[in-house]
């Protein structure tokens, strides 16, 4: 009789240390996000007729930014770049990685031919269309303007779809999450913005590649068509883009403590 007393104590004690734990859980927060504006320095990205990528990519990070830190005082938010300056792809990703941050945003803008319009938005994968990997290459060769590049990422030739292909598999296990970000960003372009979207798609981008967290690159337009050049540098425009990343932003963050 006191054996069996003495282990249903027993049981009754790891019960409560089990629902102490239960209870006491750390509940997920979404606390820190890294916005990058693409490009900078001596690298401008791509041109339309009046304005560089560098430059459009700053003003729309800065004002994401800045609607998160005014609205969500929760979220602390750092930049890889507050001005026209040159920061390393691998510098941007360890920025994210330094300060355990929770999602990672990269703001770009697009080239291609003068009628190519929308928005599109990318997580690390492997190339599904010529399309996407022409996208990525573009946006990598911005290693050739860095010292010693080779050695930096493992020997990554930016001209090579094999390579593309091997650094697209080490951001899996972010990737659900990063498609449920890239989803509500496009959603927001298309229904909100009133932009035509391209979709969310997957490619092998080297910004994204380092990021141990959910990453995103933005293409916001085509600075190559006149059309969107146009709109992307009016201060409307810009802000009607940076809202729709912003509300993006606040609903994945929602929906994610919402689990809890």
């Amino acid at each position: 009789m006191r054996n069996i007393v003495a282990v249903s104590f027993l049981a009754l004690i790891l019960l409560l240390c089990s629902s102490s734990k239960l209870t006491f859980r750390k509940a997920y927060k979404l606390r820190t996000v890294v916005i990058d504006a693409g490009h900078g320095g001596k690298d401008i990205g791509c041109n339309g007729k009046f304005s560089h990528e560098a430059d459009v990519a700053l003003e729309l990070a800065l004002q994401v930014g800045a609607l998160i830190e005014k609205n969500l005082p929760d979220v602390k938010v750092i930049y890889t770049r507050d001005d026209d300056t040159f920061v390393e792809l691998a510098d941007r990703a360890g920025i994210a990685n330094k300060n355990n941050a929770d999602l990672f945003i990269s703001i770009h803008l697009n080239a291609g031919p003068s009628a190519a319009h929308g928005t599109e938005s990318y997580t690390m994968g492997l190339q599904k269309s010529e399309g996407n990997l022409m996208v990525a290459k573009r946006e990598n060769a911005v290693i050739l303007k860095e010292d010693n590049y080779q050695d930096k990422y493992d020997g990554f030739d930016p001209n090579s779809p094999q390579s593309h292909i091997l650094f697209a598999l080490q951001q899996s296990a972010y990737i659900d999450n990063s498609l449920r970000f890239a989803g509500k960003v496009e959603q927001e372009f298309k229904t909100k913005v009133g932009r035509s979207s391209r979709g969310v798609k997957q490619a092998p981008f080297l910004v994204l590649w380092r990021s141990y967290m959910p990453s995103v690159l933005i293409e916001c337009g085509f600075l190559t068509n006149p059309t969107e050049e146009k709109y992307l540098n009016d201060k409307s425009g810009q802000s009607y883009m940076a809202s729709g990343i912003y509300r993006a932003f606040k609903a994945y963050k929602q929906e994610l403590e919402a689990m809890n």
